[in-house]
């Protein structure tokens, strides 16, 4: 008997466990194509796929508009900036993202940047190595045991950073007009509904809000002015959120003690960068959400997002626009 092939498009960077999966149907056809794909080259490869398994590459009305059998582009992570989901709606094509697979690798590196931050870590190494020991010893490092951590936005990774303040023992407060004040109660963190008096009282701020109209610049020159000269700040959510010049003034004035950005607006971020050059501040390539094992679960999700609409059993809570179901 023939079986129906479906051939699904598949970036480099989904890992081998996700690759198997798909391989170990008899009716899906996989054709790789490099995350930095060219347009020109990757047009032609959609016209007769069903399925896309996506890095970064883009997929917006260009690529719509060649791919007339595509049921469904997959991400393998969480974010879809580069895919225009109003594109895909009225053609019935599914966005799907990775759900929780990666949030508790951002989470992680969230607290990673506090403790590195806290703990000085970077100022103790380059002692020790430079022969000085404690000479120049002016500012103790910090605990992060009884202090006040606050977490904007309690979705998938903020609730998991909210979850792991409260396993340090730290006052954990979350603001988020959106989760209900039980649900935040019910974890063990404190509602706050004023975010500007959370601001001044906290000792670390975590940023793990989705980006729209509404967060642009949430944290401006005027909202980090209201932090602790001791406070320190991490985002790991996106770029813009936070106003870039605003921090890196702050702590290149000492207004605040530390930073820790794994998300610039404009990415790659230029090497002039401001924050690059600020004092106190760790940085990273927007890798919060990679690691080896987060890759394997997100890679896995991927394809078992693909395959539950090739199988009309669509994971509904891993799609941006759902209706297209309906």
């Amino acid at each position: 008997m023939t079986v129906n092939t479906r051939k699904v498009l598949v970036a480099q960077s989904l890992s081998k466990a996700g690759m198997d999966i798909l391989k170990a149907r008899g009716d899906i056809e996989v054709i790789s194509f490099q995350n930095a794909i060219k347009p020109a080259d990757f047009h032609p490869m959609l016209a007769d796929a069903e399925g896309v398994i996506l890095g970064l590459t883009p997929v917006k009305a260009p690529e719509v508009a060649v791919a007339p059998k595509l049921k469904v582009a997959a991400r393998i992570g969480v974010g879809y900036d580069t895919v225009d989901v109003a594109a895909l709606t009225p053609k019935k094509i599914a966005l799907m993202i990775a759900g929780t697979a990666n949030s508790p690798s951002v989470a992680e590196q969230a607290f990673s940047m506090m403790f590195h931050l806290a703990k000085r870590n970077q100022q103790n190494d380059s002692s020790v190595r430079s022969g000085q020991w404690r000479d120049n010893l002016s500012i103790f490092p910090s605990d992060l045991f009884e202090k006040t951590l606050l977490v904007i936005g309690f979705g998938r990774i903020g609730s998991r950073t909210a979850k792991r303040g409260v396993a340090f023992e730290m006052r954990t407060l979350v603001y988020d007009p959106y989760v209900s004040q039980d649900a935040i109660k019910a974890a063990g963190c404190v509602p706050v509904t004023d975010l500007d008096a959370a601001v001044k009282e906290a000792d670390f701020i975590s940023v793990h809000c989705p980006k729209n109209p509404e967060t642009v610049n949430l944290f401006d020159a005027k909202r980090i002015a209201l932090m602790k000269p001791t406070a320190i700040l991490i985002n790991t959510a996106r770029g813009g959120i936070v106003h870039e010049q605003a921090l890196a003034d702050a702590l290149n004035a000492e207004k605040i003690a530390g930073a820790g950005v794994d998300v610039f607006e404009v990415e790659p971020a230029p090497v002039d960068h401001p924050l690059l050059k600020a004092k106190n501040c760790v940085v990273a390539p927007h890798l919060a959400g990679v690691t080896k094992e987060s890759l394997d679960r997100m890679s896995i999700a991927a394809a078992k997002n693909v395959l539950s609409v090739f199988d009309g059993k669509p994971n509904r809570e891993n799609a941006i626009n759902p209706e297209v179901f309906d």
